[in-house]
């Protein structure tokens, strides 16, 4: 028994000490529950929850396509991403009427499994089914288990499940003789298959199985599309819409992506995680516009539907653009973002996830949060729901429909976290969040605000035992001129770092931010097409502003703005209608116009905003 007893310990220290050598992370997700929004982010959540994953979606209709079959290519993943969804917002709310939903159709779906152990869409003599997306579908079922099993219910049921499924995978997909994961997949390049990385690694992490290392090497040694090695490609930093030909999709690289991050951590080749960083910082140069999404239809992939890389940094005023900014592809970017937060710790990934959030994730969500926009334009109709997908259940779903609300969810991810040396603050939305110092204290944040209504910040900090400890406030690259006090004394707070305070933390606090809201003026980047036209924006804090057709029947002509030193002064104004976040008087040489943040603009009728204004160069200035 004591020799049994030596051996149980030995192995327990060295799966610790496995598990201490994967940790490669710098900053760690605070556990369920810990953060609680009170502002912009909360409302938009709970009007997800309420009428799209508690209200809206089919789950049992969903489930069906795995016994009956899908009606198109690729239906199978609609249910893993509401569950994947259900399962981040459960970890925010812990909402029993939530989970209830997600126990139920959790044990449906594993009633769907085939004898093979195959949770699948396809019949099991029409495995690997490549046309039809099975491994695309499997993957989504695989990360919606993950999620499952990770913030609602360790139920070995669960795991158990994931395991067959992936070990059938791994009997069908792989070397000669079996069927290579390049083959298979109905896009050009097959790139979405070779996505199963990112499950592979996470079931790897859970079992230690190497058999799904293995796997997971054979994915990174096949490159991720037929015929181009994405990998070799971001080492190389080729620009992301030359990376894979014809097909460089935006959505499915950053996931391939997102997987090889999961591969870094565990494998430690640092030439992984230099191909990702690579990937992150010419994403963000090329194609990230203004309101933080990237993907287009012009000039360079007009067959994808908007969906692909297209320079769009650059080409963002092409008035040919007709597609652009698809949902799926800012979610994906956000995910992206905050594993490489947790990996290096940069604020700019922080920068890139509330330039989004803010803009292009709320300016596509439906007015009551049913549903996204499948695409979003920057200058013509904002919003349009037409897409990849089709009804279920009398229900129209598409994937923009069903990624939209995983952004909302992985807002309070990322608000506060936690680093070696102490919390991080994130996020100003106003709230509250609770951090675990040791086994004894922990610190609670109050944070007071209507950011980003102004860039006045309040944190009242509760130790629950006076302690040194370090904490991080992030300060937005936009934010020039912060003013950073503790207790009324000035500490130094730099644009694009976090202000990084050590010291001693008693109950009563007070942190004040001050961050720098004035309104600036960008030139728009020149692209390939301007046909004549000439471009700026405007951006306070932030937040993008946009001419709105609603109010503005003019909002098309060209215009010139009075500004100074690249900063224009603004004056905020009663919104006109009850939907309108945030409206402004903008001063023109030719008197005032109102300007509303993009988000609050509502184009579901038809009408159109430009965000982008037109002016004339010559009397400019």
């Amino acid at each position: 028994m004591a020799h049994k007893r030596i051996y149980l310990s030995v192995v327990a220290l060295l799966f610790f000490l496995l598990s201490f050598a994967q940790k490669k992370d710098v900053l760690f997700p605070l556990p369920s529950n810990s953060v609680h929004f009170e502002h912009i982010f909360e409302e938009a959540i709970q009007r997800s929850i309420e009428n799209w994953i508690k209200g809206s979606v089919p789950y049992s209709a969903l489930v069906d396509k795995f016994r009956t079959g899908r009606s198109f290519f690729a239906q199978g993943e609609m249910w893993g991403k509401a569950v994947r969804s259900g399962c981040m917002f459960y970890r925010y709310t812990q909402d029993p009427k939530l989970k209830n939903i997600l126990d139920k159709t959790m044990k449906d779906m594993m009633s769907a499994s085939r004898p093979n152990g195959s949770i699948s869409c396809s019949t099991i003599e029409n495995q690997p089914d490549g046309p039809g997306g099975d491994l695309w579908e499997r993957k989504y079922v695989l990360l919606a288990m993950l999620q499952y099993y990770t913030n609602v219910q360790k139920d070995s049921t669960v795991l158990n499940s994931m395991i067959g499924q992936l070990d059938c995978i791994i009997d069908q997909v792989g070397y000669p003789p079996k069927t290579s994961i390049l083959d298979l997949g109905w896009s050009p390049n097959k790139i979405e298959s070779s996505t199963l990385l990112e499950p592979t690694m996470r079931i790897y992490n859970l079992t230690q199985n190497q058999k799904y290392l293995d796997f997971a090497t054979y994915i990174v040694n096949e490159g991720g599309a037929k015929g181009y090695n994405l990998f070799q490609a971001a080492l190389n930093n080729v620009d992301p819409y030359k990376m894979a030909g014809v097909y460089p999709k935006a959505y499915e690289m950053m996931s391939l992506f997102e997987g090889l991050v999961e591969y870094y951590r565990v494998t430690k080749e640092e030439k992984w995680k230099q191909a990702v960083l690579n990937l992150f910082h010419n994403i963000i140069e090329k194609e990230i516009t203004i309101i933080g999404n990237g993907g287009g239809d012009q000039p360079y992939h007009p067959k994808v539907l908007g969906e692909a890389w297209d320079n769009t940094a650059v080409e963002q005023t092409n008035p040919d653009m007709e597609r652009m900014m698809e949902t799926c592809v800012g979610v994906t970017w956000m995910k992206l973002c905050s594993q490489l937060l947790r990996l290096t710790g940069d604020p700019l990934t922080v920068d890139m996830i509330e330039k989004y959030a803010y803009n292009g994730l709320l300016g596509a969500m439906k007015p009551e949060g049913d549903g996204f926009s499948y695409v979003n334009l920057l200058n013509g109709v904002k919003t349009n729901a037409e897409g990849w997908g089709g009804n279920v259940s009398g229900v129209y779903m598409t994937c923009c429909n069903l990624n939209g609300p995983m952004g909302l969810a992985y807002l309070p991810y990322v608000a506060v976290m936690k680093s070696n040396s102490g919390p991080v603050i994130n996020l100003y939305e106003k709230g509250l969040a609770s951090v675990d110092l040791s086994e004894e204290n922990k610190v609670g944040f109050k944070i007071e605000t209507d950011y980003p209504k102004s860039g006045n910040i309040a944190i009242n900090v509760s130790p629950k035992i006076t302690a040194n400890f370090n904490l991080k406030l992030r300060i937005p690259a936009w934010s020039t001129a912060t003013i950073l006090k503790i207790n009324g004394k000035e500490y130094p707070a730099s644009a694009g770092t976090y202000a990084d305070i050590n010291r001693k933390w008693s109950t009563g606090d007070l942190i004040e931010l001050q961050l720098d809201m004035r309104c600036r003026i960008i030139d728009a980047p020149q692209g390939s097409n301007r046909k004549g036209d000439h471009f700026k924006a405007l951006v306070r804090g932030p937040i993008v502003l946009t001419r709105d057709e609603n109010l503005d029947e003019n909002y098309d002509k060209p215009i010139n703005i009075i500004s100074k030193n690249g900063l224009v002064e603004i004056i905020e104004k009663q919104p006109t209608y009850d939907h309108i976040k945030f409206q402004f008087k903008i001063p023109t040489e030719s008197g005032h116009i109102d300007m509303i943040d993009y988000a609050s603009a509502n184009s579901w009728s038809g009408k159109k905003v430009f965000t982008w204004i037109p002016y004339e160069p010559e009397i400019n200035n």
